[in-house]
C-alpha cells in the first residue's frame, strides 16, 4: 500500500504519528499547500521510529483535481487519504478516481441548503455529490470510503455492529457526542479555543440539521429525510468515564446520511454537547454574517468572513498543552435486543488529553479523529475490509476493526472503546 495523505494540520499530523508505528504501508507522502508544514509532520513521524524511511512530504493544491492527480500518480499511490477540511472534498475524490487511486475522507461533500424552505426541506445532502458518482468508481473497481474519521467513523462502525450483534429491532441509533475539555491561557485562567477546525464547527452547526425518519419516507430513503433549525431538541446526556452530563442539540453530521443506508432502524440522528458559550457565539458570527463563505471587499482585498474568523483563532494543532479533559464519541442504541427484551445501549470511544499529548504529542479531539482511517487503511491493506464504488463504514464488517483498535500493542492500537446498557 502506498498512501497519499492530503493535509498536514492536526489530524494529518497525528495520523502520521499513529501510521509509523505500523507495518502495512510501504510509502506514506504527506502534501500540503504549505510544504514547510508537510516536511515538519513528516519530521515529527519519522522521528518516532528509528530507521524510518517511509514518509516524504509534497506541495499540493487541494482545490485543484488535476494537481492531486498528477501527484498521486507521481507518487504511485494506491490510496488518497484525504485529511483537510470538507470544502477540498470533492477535487481530491475527483482527483484520486482520475489516478485510478482508492480514496478515504473524514467528511462529506458539502451540502446547499433548501433555497425555499431550509428548515423544512432537504436540499443537497451532505454526500450527495460523492454518491452521484458510485458507478464511476465501480466501474474502475476502486473504492472511495467515506467518513471514516471517528464522527463519522467510529460511530458508524459502531452502528453495524449493533445492528449485527446486539439488536433484533433499532427503534433509533443516536449519535451523541461530548466532552469536559477546557483550554487555558499561560495564566491558568479559561479561554475560547476550538478543538477542531472553526470553519467545519460554523459549517456544520449553524447548517439545518438532518434527521432520518422511516414513517417520513416509507419504503424510500430519501423521502425519509427532513431537516431541523439548528441547536434544536436540546437534551443532556450522561457521558462515562467521568465527564458526565452534557447538554447536546441536534447539528448537521454525516452520520445520518450513512447510517440509513445500510443499517436498519427507525430513526437516524446525531447531537453534539456544544456548549452554551459555543452556541452564543455560533449564534453571534450567523448575526452579523460572519458565518459566510461568499467573499467580501475590505481596504480593496477580497476575503471570506469564515476565513478570517477561523484565521483569528488558535490551530487547534497547537493547542494540546493547554488543554485538559476527556473527549467523548459514541452511538446510543435504543431498540429490541437479541433476547427479545427491550435495551438501550451506548457504545463509545473516550480519549483523555493528558494520554494523547504523553504518547503522540497531539490533542485528544485530532488524535480521536486521526486513529481511525489509519485502522481502516490497514483492514484494506491486508483485504479484510474491501470494496468498490462508493462505501460508508457501515457497508463493511465492523468486529474486526473494533477489535483491531482495541487490541494491546504491537498486534492492535491500544485504544479500548466501551460499551453501557441503560435503563
Amino acid at each position: 500500500m502506498r498512501v497519499l495523505m492530503v493535509g498536514a494540520g492536526g489530524v494529518g499530523d497525528a495520523a502520521a504519528r499513529i501510521a509509523v508505528e505500523r507495518d502495512f504501508f510501504e510509502a506514506w507522502v504527506v502534501a500540503d499547500y504549505d510544504l514547510a508544514r508537510a516536511e515538519s509532520t513528516v519530521a515529527a513521524a519519522t522521528g518516532r521510529r528509528t530507521g524510518e524511511q517511509r514518509f516524504t512530504a509534497a506541495r499540493v493544491d487541494a482545490s485543484d483535481a488535476d494537481a492531486v492527480a498528477a501527484l498521486a500518480r507521481e507518487v504511485r499511490a494506491t490510496h488518497v487519504f484525504n485529511a483537510v477540511d470538507p470544502r477540498f472534498v470533492m477535487p481530491i475524490f475527483s482527483g484520486a478516481l482520475a489516478a485510478d487511486a482508492n480514496y478515504l475522507d473524514m467528511a462529506m461533500s458539502l451540502s446547499v441548503r433548501h433555497p425555499d424552505k431550509p428548515y423544512e426541506q432537504v436540499g443537497v445532502k451532505l454526500g450527495d455529490e460523492q454518491f452521484a458518482r458510485a458507478g464511476e468508481w465501480e466501474s474502475a473497481g476502486r473504492l472511495a470510503l467515506l467518513g471514516i474519521g471517528v464522527e463519522p467513523g467510529l460511530s458508524d462502525v459502531f452502528a453495524r455492529y449493533a445492528a449485527d450483534e446486539l439488536f433484533d429491532h433499532i427503534d433509533e441509533l443516536g449519535t451523541r457526542d461530548g466532552a469536559n475539555l477546557v483550554i487555558r491561557d499561560d495564566d491558568g485562567n479559561e479561554v475560547f479555543a476550538p478543538g477542531f477546525s472553526m470553519w467545519t464547527i460554523i459549517e456544520e452547526c449553524l447548517n439545518p440539521p438532518v434527521v432520518w425518519e422511516r414513517e417520513r419516507g416509507g419504503g424510500d430513503l430519501e423521502k425519509g429525510f427532513f431537516t431541523l433549525p439548528p441547536f434544536s431538541e436540546p437534551e443532556v446526556f450522561d457521558f462515562p468515564d467521568g465527564i458526565g452530563p452534557v447538554e447536546c442539540v441536534h447539528v448537521e453530521h454525516e452520520e445520518v446520511l450513512l447510517m440509513p443506508r445500510w443499517v436498519d432502524a427507525d430513526r437516524v440522528t446525531f447531537k453534539y454537547g456544544l456548549g452554551e458559550e459555543m452556541i452564543g457565539i455560533l449564534r453571534t458570527l450567523h448575526t452579523l454574517g460572519l458565518d459566510s463563505t461568499e467573499p467580501v471587499t475590505v481596504k480593496g482585498v477580497q476575503v471570506s468572513p469564515r476565513d478570517v474568523v477561523a484565521a483569528c483563532l488558535p490551530d487547534p494543532a497547537t493547542i494540546g498543552p493547554r488543554m485538559e479533559g476527556k473527549t467523548c464519541a459514541g452511538l446510543f442504541v435504543t431498540g429490541t435486543g437479541k433476547d427479545g427484551a427491550p435495551r438501550s445501549t451506548y457504545l463509545y470511544h473516550v480519549v483523555d488529553n493528558a494520554d494523547s499529548m504523553r504518547d503522540y504529542g497531539a490533542q485528544c479531539v485530532v488524535w480521536q479523529t486521526a486513529i481511525n482511517p489509519v485502522v481502516a487503511l490497514e483492514l484494506l491493506a491486508d483485504g479484510t475490509w474491501s470494496g468498490t464504488g462508493v462505501l460508508g463504514p457501515e457497508a463493511l464488517p465492523p468486529k474486526p476493526f473494533l477489535d483491531l483498535l482495541a487490541a494491546p500493542k504491537p498486534e492492535g492500537y491500544g485504544s479500548p472503546w466501551g460499551m453501557e446498557d441503560r435503563t
